[in-house]
């Protein structure tokens, strides 16, 4: 990013809210601001809007600041609080665009959240945006932040923005929303800020979301959150390119609470039950970064056939690993673990033998290490379905430091006035632990929104 004033002439616009970013927290916080009568630009790096939230389905988090507290006990305490109790109000604001939202389902083991069409809902605020006179600019790239006397560091009034026609435009704006979508697509960023293995992750998410909302909040001297705060993903079956978006979800191992992962070392390593996106951040710090999940014919039948979640399409993801080309196997008893390929990596014979032992002390009821503090039951019927998996990462849990009304803080911890950040350019929410990216984006884009709303953007 340049902060040097630039050579090419631009064309000066004005607007009452700029947004950076056309996925869901972008789109969200344009359309709200449109309701209420202020003038929206919003821009965006990729061909057309939606970004992730045209492959996802559900907008769900924690029920209550309870459960909140309990699954995310290190993420910023004010912006958990905010995301349970606006929630509501955020599905609310879903149905009066014209979308529905179905009734409130369980999400894994702790959620509840509402179905709903996003690729409609993208739509709809798009066009309440240009309906209400804003514009919606797509293949447009931010170059730098325009600050207030032309600081480096100070009020941020708008944007310099080139078109894909190479046209170049300052936004002038009085406020100014970030909301790119997060930095997995970046492989420096990723391995610099979430792991160091981290680009070597398959990337269920948009390609587009390259920390661009990063790098200029950075440069307007933005705070940013806690190191390895971890990442959002799910395990995938290894050596199998993800076709399209749709695999994103098809392939993605939601059962694995219910199995056992092994690593290199033939070791279990991690309390599966807590939860396939924590199983996930767990694993990329094994040897390699791969291990091996093994189901029984219980949870074959209960969990990997079946709808993970109520009202989604059911995917035999063994099925569909194995007709992929995916390193899977069947082995119609436990003895027959003993005969893994050997240039996979792993000792069939100690896994066996490790999977006995656990079956004895879960029938016992003794003590599990790691534990199975949510599905204690033994994995003792045949036959056993084995698929090699690795992480593949959504996105990351560090980003750029806001209050509860959605203000990006700079380093002395006051707000910087002028710029706002929701979705998953934030940071803060998360520490190591998960409950909801759609919910995320929704609520803090109608809280900048509202913050764009209620007071002048350099008060």
């Amino acid at each position: 990013m340049s902060t040097a004033p630039s050579e090419v002439a631009a064309d000066v616009l004005r607007c009452d809210v700029l947004v950076i970013g056309a996925g869901m927290a972008g789109l969200t916080a344009g359309a709200r601001a449109a309701r209420d009568g202020r003038t929206v630009t919003v821009v965006e790096i990729g061909d057309d809007v939606g970004g992730s939230a045209r492959f996802a389905g559900y907008a769900w988090t924690a029920p209550t600041r309870e459960v909140m507290d309990e699954v995310n006990p290190r993420g910023d305490p004010a912006l958990r609080r905010a995301l349970v109790d606006r929630f509501g109000a955020g599905i609310e604001w879903i149905r009066s665009v014209g979308v529905e939202c179905r009734d409130a389902v369980p999400i894994l083991r702790f959620g509840r959240g509402h179905q709903f069409d996003t690729n409609q809902y993208v739509d709809n605020c798009r066009r309440l945006i240009t309906e209400a006179g804003g514009q919606v600019w797509t293949r447009t790239r931010t170059h730098r932040l325009l600050t207030e006397g032309g600081a480096v560091i100070g009020a941020v009034i708008g944007a310099e923005v080139e078109r894909s026609d190479g046209s170049r435009h300052e936004v002038r704006a009085t406020w100014t929303v970030l909301a790119t979508g997060g930095f997995q697509g970046d492989p420096d960023l990723v391995d610099a800020r979430i792991h160091p293995r981290a680009s070597r992750m398959p990337l269920r998410s948009s390609r587009t979301s390259t920390g661009g909302g990063l790098r200029l909040a950075l440069g307007a001297g933005a705070a940013t959150g806690v190191a390895n705060a971890g990442f959002y993903g799910h395990l995938i079956p290894s050596g199998i390119a993800f076709a399209g978006p749709e695999d994103f979800v098809d392939l993605s191992l939601y059962y694995s609470e219910h199995a056992l992962l092994f690593n290199l070392r033939n070791e279990r390593f991690v309390d599966e039950t807590e939860g396939d996106h924590l199983t996930t951040m767990a694993l990329l710090d094994q040897p390699e970064g791969r291990g091996l999940l093994i189901a029984d014919a219980r949870v074959h039948r209960d969990w990997i056939v079946g709808s993970y979640v109520e009202g989604a399409v059911a995917v035999d993801k063994y099925a569909l690993a194995s007709r992929r080309g995916g390193r899977v196997g069947l082995a119609e008893t436990l003895d027959e673990l003993d005969y893994l390929p050997e240039e996979w990596g792993y000792d069939g014979a100690t896994i066996h033998a490790r999977i006995r032992e656990y079956n004895e002390e879960a029938a016992a009821g003794g003590s599990l290490r790691p534990g199975r503090r949510f599905d204690a039951a033994p994995l003792d019927e045949g036959p056993y379905y084995v698929i090699e998996c690795v992480p593949a990462l959504t996105f990351p849990f560090h980003g750029i430091l806001i209050d509860d009304r959605a203000r990006v803080l700079g380093q002395d911890g006051a707000p910087i006035p002028g710029l706002l950040c929701a979705g998953s350019d934030t940071g803060g929410l998360y520490d190591r632990a998960y409950a909801g990216g759609l919910a995320s984006a929704l609520v803090f884009g109608l809280t900048a929104a509202e913050t764009a709303a209620g007071a002048p953007g350099r008060s």
